[in-house]
């Protein structure tokens, strides 16, 4: 079977430089493709050289992250272009809108968002959105914005059930981290069960996003703070978490999020 992980950040600096290992056992764990999200300019270097070592594994994607956005130099968006320009199957991401963060301003997020959002729609590219309590205004801005034909990302999702259907009207795909694996996260998992299995992706936010520690085969640490983190080799628990959650066998679950992994992403 061939997991993808719709969502990661494997070149954080967390990871110490332990790349090619942690990738090594993503493989061994059978994970074929993986998207690699960028933050911010200062990061977007390190995602186009781990795309140019793993080729075909690494879906390579550049964005501005809304807990960045204060950081824009004045160039930013004609730097984006140019990585998209240079980095052959690049996507648009980790964008989006944040009201979560403590003070966190929110000024700026929204100029941001639509810019990179309008990018996408421009290139047709997949779009990664991270969105904290602000679905409403999400969904309006989905609304009144030129989207991307081939779909958009709603990463971690964790809006309201109802949101669901009008959302993947819009285009949306909708991605389950190991993280609502937590027993706290029910709310969460019900709203899973309403996704549309053809709009279904799942992904492990490594080096965030902890699974229980009962299904984190793969224990990995911050060398710097000896604080957890996620590997990207835990993404098959996810995967059987879900089969479970669906009642649907992990074959059939594994063959239909890899069919959408590759419809929005690319082959």
């Amino acid at each position: 079977m061939n997991f993808c992980d719709a969502h990661n950040h494997l070149q954080d600096d967390r990871f110490g430089g332990r790349q090619a290992e942690l990738v090594a056992a993503a493989r061994s764990a059978g994970v074929t493709r993986m998207v690699v999200n960028g933050s911010c300019e200062e990061d977007w270097p390190a995602v186009a050289a781990l795309a140019r070592e793993f080729p075909g594994l690494v879906v390579p994607s550049f964005g501005y992250h809304p807990w960045y956005v204060g950081e824009r130099t004045p160039h930013w968006q004609e730097t984006l272009r140019e990585f998209l320009d240079r980095t052959p199957g690049a996507v648009i991401g980790e964008i989006g809108l944040d009201r979560w963060k403590p003070d966190l301003p929110y000024a700026g997020q929204e100029e941001a968002f639509l810019a990179q959002l309008r990018l996408a729609a421009e290139r047709n590219l997949a779009a990664s959105i991270h969105c904290l309590q602000t679905w409403g205004r999400l969904l309006e801005l989905l609304r009144t914005t030129r989207r991307p034909a081939r779909g958009f990302l709603l990463h971690s999702y964790g809006g309201p059930a109802e949101m669901v259907v009008p959302l993947a009207k819009l285009g949306a795909h909708f991605s389950f981290p190991g993280y609502f694996m937590h027993e706290r996260k029910a709310r969460q998992r019900d709203t899973f069960k309403a996704v549309p299995l053809d709009r279904l992706l799942i992904e492990t936010d490594a080096p965030d996003q902890l699974l229980p520690d009962a299904a984190n085969a793969h224990p990995l640490t911050d060398a710097r703070t000896g604080k957890p983190l996620n590997h990207p080799a835990n993404l098959p628990a996810v995967y059987r978490f879900m089969a479970e959650l669906r009642a649907v066998p992990l074959a059939e679950i594994t063959g239909q999020v890899e069919e959408n992994f590759r419809r929005l992403f690319g082959p």
